[in-house]
């Protein structure tokens, strides 16, 4: 007969050990440069960053970009983990109707 492990992880401690980055999010538009810091699951799209970030600045999340400090364009297209691996954890959001305009 085999032996039973009476020892298990409640379900509530195996999500809280999931690996999670933090971003501080400033909205380039504006000139006193306003921040968000947001802590997300490394697995999340960033996307929904992006989405998040935009509407607590109450912006377009549908006309909104995310840059580096270093003026590098993100795509939104991968995970949160690899976009903080690859460009660290400072990024700004640009409104896009602002690029450009006069």
């Amino acid at each position: 007969m085999g032996t039973r492990c009476w020892l298990q992880i409640p379900p509530c401690i195996k999500m809280a050990t999931k690996a999670k980055v933090s971003f501080k999010i400033t909205l380039a538009s504006d000139r006193n440069l306003p921040y968000k810091v947001i802590t997300v699951p490394e697995e999340a799209p960033f996307m929904a960053c992006i989405k998040f970030a935009a509407e607590e600045f109450k912006v377009s999340p549908a006309t909104s970009a995310v840059i580096t400090n270093d003026g590098v364009g993100i795509n939104p297209n991968q995970t949160a983990g690899a976009v903080f691996l690859k460009h660290g954890g400072e990024l700004r959001l640009i409104p896009r109707d602002r690029v450009g305009a006069c």
